[in-house]
């Protein structure tokens, strides 16, 4: 296998990606541990940016009785190579079969990557549906954001794991380890299982409660993390520094699932970045949260991360900030290396929008923050909004480039070169927020409010991008479905449905096709619903009751 995949390699493009021996990635021998197959079903150069990745890798190849080793979603060339040559699909570390691993987890953050599942399965040769596996068989499993509503895949995975893993893993390792290789003990460990706190085990659990992690200080975080030979999406090292969010936004799934708030330790904080600075050799050094600003020592940190790498040319980065002048100026301060754009999401174009989604940021707060940011040299904001939320009405529409506009004026103020870029999304009500109710816009209605907005605007140095509409509608339609959905990603599958995140790959015909065929109506899942009625999800206890969502969407 090692001689035909060596053969392979120079026919692909970029065989980077396939190839492993990384800056710090883990080899063991191959002998009697538990072997973890960590897949994520995007390319490498995605998944190598996932923070999730790199975590469990870190605590699972801390211990001496498991290997863990990764795997990615193939690009077309590969695939086609591994079929031209009846190659499995393989780990990076050790160039195994996705078939010899005892444990296979998916990491799932984004409907559209549902087809890679199906996809590195069927090119692993593991079997795709729970009740098809034997005793020889992997364990499949899975985490990540999209999995508060797991039922469109729930008859993949032999379990599923709702909420944070750090804790969760290390159980799992144990109750797995304490009985494999002791004769026909499958359906033993999936009950094993479904006794720990946030695993999810379809024919045996009834509910899950999310699982978190209570003290962040506490828990194993890799400081000295793989570096990537292909340049990932974000290439940096990152430091989390808190988790959670306050602020409860009505359409924020990741505020009110990551709840409660918990922040590292500034002691913590310095020494994580010290290691990981050392061990990486990165320019840049992120720190992240959902709302980095609202870390009660963000300002300490920060200034001190700076001084301590403004020699060493280390930029330090403060994304998911909130919009207003202390931000801004705190963010200039710290990038010293070098500048770089500021984001700013007002989400909605009015004020009165904004208040009614909870987006607590008024008018003068932008303005305050943009000011702010092209005085301190900065020329480029870029703003995100979103479309079709409830409410909406084409003043808010409008609104959009009003906002967009007066930016743009005050930054001419400052800079001849001032650029403005305005990102729009589509409005998607998630399960377990408030807006889980409403109703999600046509793929029409989405078309014509993109076009409205960008009619309105007409400025050559204000740039409007959107997500595509119809992208948007599947991604509606699989957070909010059900379990008839699986047939429709498999036939999509069938009809050459791969990597649906990457524009060039994505056929909306096909998924029309799969539909019809499957006799089941997309839009009917875009409807609003009753609050009484029952959810694909009611079976998930996040912590936050349906009477707490339905209260929160009424208007303040």
């Amino acid at each position: 296998m090692r001689e035909l995949i060596e053969a392979i390699l120079p026919t692909v493009l970029r065989p980077s990606r396939y190839i492993g021996n990384e800056i710090n990635a883990v080899h063991k021998e191959w002998q009697d541990q538990l072997k973890v197959a960590i897949a994520y079903p995007d390319l490498y150069e995605i998944g190598m940016s996932n923070l999730a990745v790199q975590i469990l890798y870190h605590i699972l190849n801390a211990r001496a009785d498991v290997i863990a080793e990764r795997v990615f979603a193939p690009w077309g060339d590969m695939e086609a190579a591994l079929s031209a040559n009846r190659l499995p699909l393989f780990s990076l570390e050790a160039w195994k079969p996705l078939s010899g691993f005892n444990l296979i987890g998916f990491s799932l953050g984004y409907e559209l990557n549902y087809t890679n599942v199906v996809n590195m399965l069927k090119l692993g040769r593991v079997p795709l549906h729970r009740t098809e596996r034997g005793e020889t068989d992997p364990l499949v499993f899975a985490g990540g954001p999209s999995l508060f509503n797991p039922e469109p895949v729930i008859d993949i995975f032999d379990f599923i794991v709702i909420g944070e893993a750090e804790e969760a893993i290390v159980e799992i390792i144990e109750k797995v380890k304490g009985t494999k290789g002791q004769g026909p003990v499958r359906n033993e460990i999936l009950k094993a299982l479904s006794t720990i706190e946030g695993v999810y085990v379809p024919g045996i659990s009834r509910s899950v409660k999310k699982r978190h992690v209570n003290d962040l200080d506490a828990v194993p975080y890799p400081l000295s993390p793989i570096i990537p030979f292909t340049e990932p999406v974000h290439d940096r090292a990152v430091i989390e520094i808190m988790r959670g969010c306050k602020w409860g936004c009505k359409f924020c799934q990741a505020g009110w699932t990551t709840r409660p708030v918990r922040e590292k330790k500034l002691e913590t904080l310095i020494q994580q970045a010290e290691e990981l600075v050392k061990n990486t050799g990165y320019e840049e050094l992120s720190l992240i949260s959902l709302s980095s600003s609202d870390h009660s020592q963000i300002e300490a940190l920060a200034k001190e991360l700076a001084n301590r790498n403004e020699k060493r040319r280390v930029n330090i980065a403060l994304p998911s900030m909130r919009t207003n002048s202390f931000s801004v100026k705190l963010a200039h301060q710290v990038a010293r290396v070098r500048s770089s754009s500021i984001t700013i999401a007002p989400e909605a174009g009015s004020q009165r929008l904004r208040d009614y989604i909870g987006k607590k940021m008024t008018e003068e707060n932008i303005m305050e923050s943009v000011q702010a940011v092209f005085a301190s040299g900065i020329e480029a904001v870029k703003l995100y909004f979103m479309i079709g939320l409830p409410t909406e009405t084409e003043e808010d529409l409008l609104g959009i480039g009003q906002l967009a506009r007066k930016i743009f004026e005050v930054g001419r103020c400052h800079t001849r070169r001032v650029r403005v870029t305005v990102n729009l999304s589509t409005f998607i009500p998630k399960p377990h927020t408030p807006f889980q109710w409403e109703r999600q816009i046509t793929i029409n209605e989405t078309l014509q409010k993109q076009r409205l907005i960008k009619e309105s605007i007409r400025q050559k140095f204000i740039d409007v991008r959107w997500h595509q509409a119809e992208a948007s509608f599947l991604e509606g339609v699989f957070s909010r479905g059900d379990a008839r959905l699986l047939p429709v990603i498999e036939k999509a599958w069938e009809l050459g449905a791969r990597l649906d995140a990457w524009s060039e790959n994505f056929d909306f015909d096909r998924w029309l096709k799969a539909f019809a065929d499957c006799g089941i109506d997309p839009a009917a899942y875009l409807r609003e619903r009753n609050k009484d009625e029952d959810l694909p999800w009611d079976y998930i206890e996040t912590g936050i009751s349906k009477e707490m969502l339905a209260n929160a969407a009424n208007p303040n």
